[in-house]
């Protein structure tokens, strides 16, 4: 068959097939009208605007907005371990976290320091300390802590008495 005898063969389009083809067409070229206009309104109002759909920029919650800072400054370690000094009494127990408290977090050395206000209560937590250093680490990870230091239990410093010397605490101090 040659291309004459198929032009024959096919019906000519009738007049519905060819306002298809029309309305077609016309749909399509005002679909691209409208979007370059869009385009160009949304570019005199100051850029593209966030619309019904999820985009970059949305705004964020709270917390996924804190979670992604700590976690984009590298902040994780730290972050945890200021969750452990909020859970301490759930940590070491309400009767321990009464008379010693977490003070700060040495990132670079691994240690946590704490404060006891006597030293029958620091004598207790030197002796625990070994297992809250491996509970520490269950929770925020192995090698996070790697010691709890114990301060001198802390005490106003004595400004009166026979024996005072200038900038000394006095004798206050019972511990040792």
């Amino acid at each position: 068959m040659s291309a004459e005898e198929s032009k024959k063969n096919t019906p000519e389009p009738s007049g519905i097939d060819l306002a298809r083809v029309a309305l077609r067409a016309a749909k399509e070229q005002a679909r691209a009208r409208g979007d370059a206009a869009q385009q160009k309104k949304q570019a005199r109002r100051g850029g593209l605007r966030s619309g019904a759909r999820a985009d970059g920029r949305d705004p964020m919650a709270l917390g996924s907005a804190i979670n992604r800072l700590i976690s984009e400054r590298g902040w994780e370690a730290p972050a945890a371990v200021g969750g452990v000094m909020g859970r301490w009494p759930e940590i070491v127990g309400e009767n321990l976290a009464k008379h010693c408290v977490p003070q700060k977090y040495d990132e670079d050395e691994r240690v946590l320091v704490v404060q006891c206000d006597s030293t029958a209560w620091a004598t207790q937590l030197r002796h625990l300390a070994p297992a809250l250093v491996a509970r520490l680490n269950e929770d925020l990870g192995q090698g996070s802590v790697r010691m709890i230091k114990v301060l001198n239990p802390g005490g106003p410093p004595r400004r009166y008495g026979p024996l005072r010397a200038p900038g000394s605490t006095g004798p206050g101090d019972t511990y040792g």
